[in-house]
């Protein structure tokens, strides 16, 4: 009873996560269909290009959604605290743009060296060499400059070169340190810099406007992951993410400083300004304020799903203030804080002073980076205070690339969070007369500022010499830590390069969400029909736990904040079909054990007994595979190995769990039966004898045969590699269906003006042809893309002038413009293409090592790891084979690319899962029947298995051809590797692993198997 007390404790703890987070959906969506309301009206009456309206209907959403950032909208909860708490889409669902960012170290290194040494003949080819060698290596930057110094040195020492940066004197580094000395600590300088452009990364993507973004830092390598759903202006977010973060130190104005211009007060021109708005009827300005008004029925109650109008006019509040001071609240005294204002309210403000800046000579306007507590009686934080930076028409007096040196510590009289830092001697000259004309001026603030917002703005006491100083503020522990970071680094000269960009457009996204949702409903009925077919009663219990199966999946899959994309749902659809095979082993040894003459509550109690061991190993090994994926995957496989843990997790708990705690409830009901068979089924696999291992020479001779045909194709033929792994450009461009393009036309066309061999195929659709292109893939150009983008329209239009066509042909860069437009558009560079092959290789060594060893573990011995890993082997050879031989053949894309890989290693998984279920019960038999001779104990153990094998591989074909079928041609491919290895493993595993165990091994010796202490937990 202990046991089951647990089970339901667990249950009802999974129940009440899953339901918590399928509750937040609800209003969010509410939420989006409001904004997606005002976006329509925002546009309803505009003109123009297609481009222009789409443009101008996604600004009005998110203006919409900014606005409610801050309020509550459900139990407490704002929309943006919602939204990050869901399950979020990827660029393949949701349309949008995603990168891989290189930090270029190479001109961090320079700085560092200093003017006089980074033109050094020596110092510069190394520097130009290491960054070829990082084009194709996998090293960090660091790494490959020393390479790259040990031969470019010519006798010269890296002391020489960085030995009078003060940063690294500071850190023990003088004339006489050796090269490994120095390395050593450009590395830990690399590192900072590296994490903390990442960390700035991600606070500028939130002044993007996006929501539920994706930003994930590889340190190994240097290199930065950002996913931006919802993206539609490409040009603006790949410069502000590559743009170098700006540390400065500006005097402050307070707020009651006398405007020269004026002589009013900052406070008082404010306030005018706010008066002169107010009053102003005929002044064109943009509508700063959204305010939607609701229906009510006809008791009152406000009806939120439908939106009567949108009030943006600058209409006063109830405090009687105009847009200025309706949203921000002024603050008086004398001190730096001009005034606060909700998040949601900033960009408003903004905008107000921005067109009113000439109110303001010499003055800008900038943020807090945080919300603060300004008086007792808020009971949170929620107002950023603004302060006006007294430019004097020129640049930062002070910027980052003069500290040489920070730190935090605490004050050890009160345990305020203290920052000291220290600066070069051109930064404490400058910081002396800072500090000294703030301190004349009645101690005026100086404010440290950091893209453009305000970092801390302390007070200064005394005039500080000598380049040490200390910043005190209302600061963490961890805020004083980033700062100290910050402050450290300095100006960030280490930019970022893009090595890889994509593009997708939303319409393809809604394309894949259909068609998966689909193959979904479709499949999954599938599995129902014939779980309640073939098991009756017993069916529609592993319809409830499958049910629940899904519904924990999605929930968890919300909890951990993973990002669904195609091959994500894919592994959803796939981890249902593989979920059957817990209950199918469960109730096919139930089923054994009924017509062994045993009574149902025993056979039931066996059953489930018997079927923990060979479900806990082909469980763990489909696990390994996943926990392996997602330690080597990059991007979309990531995702799609942690749907499958995930799934794998669930499967086991509701099938074994849940399923056996259902059962025993309703057996435990009076005149209750169960049935585990329907008249069709009773006797099905019932009395199989067949001599397997006889069959294993023929066998042999068609797996050699298919085999040395792969290899053949593989040597003459190749693959059909996907821009993933060679590097380049790949757009899927659709025409419009009334125009007639031919792909060789198009081919030859591209072919002359990319002056190289393009790639150009049909794809799914109608007039829909996917294009690859090497042109420009190494350049650095930040204009490289649009170049490219550039020739492509040269050479669509010069197809569609050849045949013809109507000038709409080539207005192809707006999905909403009449004729054609690409509809998603991708860059891999070298380097991570480089990255996905040797990611993919590893990942399938280690699963396949791993598996061996865990065999062996559980097996003790390694003719049985062997034999699995052969088949292993077997299998991905065959499909491996099936590409290479079929591509060019089949109406469908058969690329090499990530997602295949994932198919690959869900077919390891897949083929590992039938292959243990055989050999546990080889395992299982060999304790038995102790006087047979090994080949009949292991053709019995294999007639004993076939009903699960046959019927595992049926329910899982069920998903995968729906899949395949109706997912469309973004995942065709991917599926089409699915089916031949779902095939093929069910195969390997009678045929290919069976017989190599047994031929490898002698007699094998009878062995007792001990049951784990997994079962015991179970008893009743």
């Amino acid at each position: 009873m202990q046991g089951k007390g647990l089970i339901v404790t667990l249950l009802v703890i999974i129940i009440a996560i899953s339901l918590w987070q399928y509750a937040m959906i609800l209003p969010t969506n509410g939420v989006e269909k409001d904004a997606d309301s005002y976006a329509m009206q925002a546009v309803s009456g505009m003109t123009g290009s297609g481009l222009a309206i789409d443009q101008a209907r996604n600004d009005a959403r998110s203006r919409y959604l900014d606005s409610l950032s801050t309020e509550e909208v459900f139990m407490g909860y704002t929309y943006q605290d919602l939204k990050s708490k869901q399950l979020a889409y990827g660029l393949d669902l949701e349309g949008g743009m995603s990168v891989l960012m290189q930090v270029n170290l190479r001109d961090y290194l320079e700085l560092l060296a200093g003017p006089s040494k980074s033109g050094k003949g020596n110092f510069k080819a190394a520097l130009s060499a290491a960054s070829e060698s990082q084009a194709s290596a996998q090293d960090n930057y660091i790494a490959l400059f020393g390479n790259a110094w040990a031969q470019h040195s010519d006798g010269d020492k890296l002391a020489n070169i960085f030995g009078n940066n003060e940063t690294l004197r500071n850190k023990g580094i003088n004339r006489e340190s050796s090269d490994g000395e120095v390395l050593r600590e450009l590395r830990t300088l690399a590192n900072e810099t590296v994490e903390l452009t990442y960390n700035r990364l991600k606070q500028r993507i939130d002044k993007l406007g996006v929501v539920q973004p994706n930003v994930t830092l590889d340190a190994a390598r240097d290199i930065i992951a950002v996913e931006l759903p919802g993206v539609s202006n490409p040009e603006r977010a790949r410069s502000f993410l590559q743009a170098s973060a700006a540390l400065e130190f500006w005097h402050v104005h307070r707020n009651t400083d006398i405007l020269p211009s004026t002589g009013a007060s900052i406070i008082t021109a404010l306030t005018q300004l706010d008066a002169q708005l107010s009053s102003s009827t005929t002044q064109a300005r943009e509508p700063l304020n959204i305010t939607p008004v609701y229906a009510t029925d006809d008791l009152g109650n406000i009806d939120s799903t439908n939106i009567l109008r949108q009030d943006t006019t600058f209409a006063s509040n109830l405090n009687g203030s105009g847009p200025l001071l309706s949203r921000l609240s002024l603050f008086g005294g004398g001190g730096a804080i001009i005034g606060t204002a909700e998040r949601n309210e900033r960009k408003t403000i903004d905008a107000i002073l921005k067109a009113n800046q000439s109110n303001f000579p010499n003055i800008k306007f900038l943020w807090d980076r945080a919300p603060q507590k300004l008086t007792d009686d808020e009971e949170k934080a929620t107002k950023y205070p603004l302060y006006a930076i007294r430019t004097d028409g020129r640049e930062a007096p002070l910027q980052g690339d003069r500290i040489t040196d920070a730190t935090v510590n605490t004050d050890p009289s009160n345990g305020q969070v203290l920052v000291s830092l220290n600066m070069d001697n051109q930064g404490a000259s400058i910081w002396s007369a800072m500090t000294a004309e703030a301190v004349q001026d009645g101690q005026r603030p100086i404010a440290v500022v950091l893209d453009s917002v305000v970092a801390s703005c302390p007070s200064v006491n005394q005039q500080i010499n000598g380049g040490r100083s200390q910043i005190s503020g209302s600061f963490t522990m961890t805020e004083g830590s980033d700062l100290a970071s910050i402050l450290k680094i300095g100006k960030l000269p280490a930019k970022t390069t893009i090595i890889q960009e994509s593009l997708v457009g939303p319409s393809l996204g809604k394309d894949n969400i259909r068609s998966s949702f689909i193959a979904f409903i479709v499949g999954f009925s599938l599995l129902l029909l014939f779980m309640v077919f073939y098991y009756g009663g017993a069916g529609v219990i592993s319809i409830i736990a499958l049910l629940l199966n899904v519904f924990f999946i999605i929930g968890a899959l919300g909890s951990f904040g993973t990002v669904l994309t195609l091959p994500g749902i894919a592994g959803i659809l796939l981890t249902i079909g593989m979920a059957v095979d817990a209950n199918v082993i469960i109730y096919e040894r139930i089923r054994e054990e009924l017509r062994a003459g045993k009574t149902k509550l025993l056979a039931i109690q066996d059953g489930f007994k018997a079927s923990y061991s060979a479900i806990i190993d082909a469980n763990v090994t489909t696990f390994i595979v996943a926990l392996i994926l997602i330690y080597f995957g990059i991007g979309p496989i990531k995702g799609f190995a942690v749907v499958l843990a995930i799934g794998v997790a669930m499967s086991v708990f509701t099938a074994v769990l849940v399923g056996r705690m259902i059962i025993e409830w309703y057996m435990s009901g009076k005149d209750r039966d169960l049935s585990f068979w329907t008249p069709m089924s009773k006797n099905a696999f019932a009395n199989v004898k067949k001599d397997w291992l006889g069959s294993r020479k023929i066998a042999y001779i068609i797996s050699g045969s298919f085999i040395a045909l792969s290899l053949v194709a593989f040597i003459f033929k190749g693959f059909e590699l996907g821009v993933d792994f060679k590097g380049g450009y790949s757009y899927n461009v659709a025409f419009e269906e009334t125009f007639t393009v031919n792909d060789e036309a198009l081919r030859s066309s591209l072919n002359k003006v990319f002056d190289s061999n393009t790639t150009v195929k049909a794809v799914d659709g109608t007039n829909t042809f996917n294009i690859v292109t090497s042109y420009l893939v190494s350049s650095t150009d930040q204009g490289a893309a649009d170049a490219v983008m550039g020739k492509l329209y040269e050479g669509i239009s010069a197809i569609g002038a050849s045949d013809g066509s109507p000038d709409g042909l080539i207005n192809f860069r707006s999905p909403a413009a009449t004729g054609t437009h690409v509809i998603s558009s991708s860059k891999v560079g070298p380097t991570i293409a480089d990255d996905i092959a040797r990611s993919a290789k590893y990942a399938t060594v280690f699963a396949l090592l791993f598996i061996f060893l865990y065999i062996f573990l559980r097996f003790s011995k390694w003719q049985y790891s062997l034999g699995a890993v052969a088949a292993l082997f077997h299998d991905t050879l065959v499909v491996l084979g099936v590409f290479s031989i079929a591509h060019g053949f089949l109406p469908f894309s058969m690329e090499i690319d990530q997602a295949f890989i994932a198919a690959i290693l869900t077919v390891i998984g897949y083929s590992i899962n039938d292959t243990v279920v055989v050999f546990d019960r080889v395992r299982e038999y060999m304790g038995i029947y102790t006087g047979k001779p090994k080949k009949e104990v292991i053709n019995m153990a294999v007639d004993s298995t076939v009903s699960r094998t046959v019927i595992t591989s049926l329910t899982t074909l069920f998903v995968v051809l729906i899949l395949f079928i109706f997912g469309g041609g973004a995942i065709r491919g991917f599926a089409f590797a699915l089916l031949i290895g779902v095939l093929v493993g069910t195969y390997s595993s009678i045929f290919i692993a069976t017989p190599i165990m047994s031929d490898l091994s002698g007699e094998i010796e009878a062995k007792t198997t001990k049951r784990k202490a997994f079962s015991e937990v179970l008893k009743s």
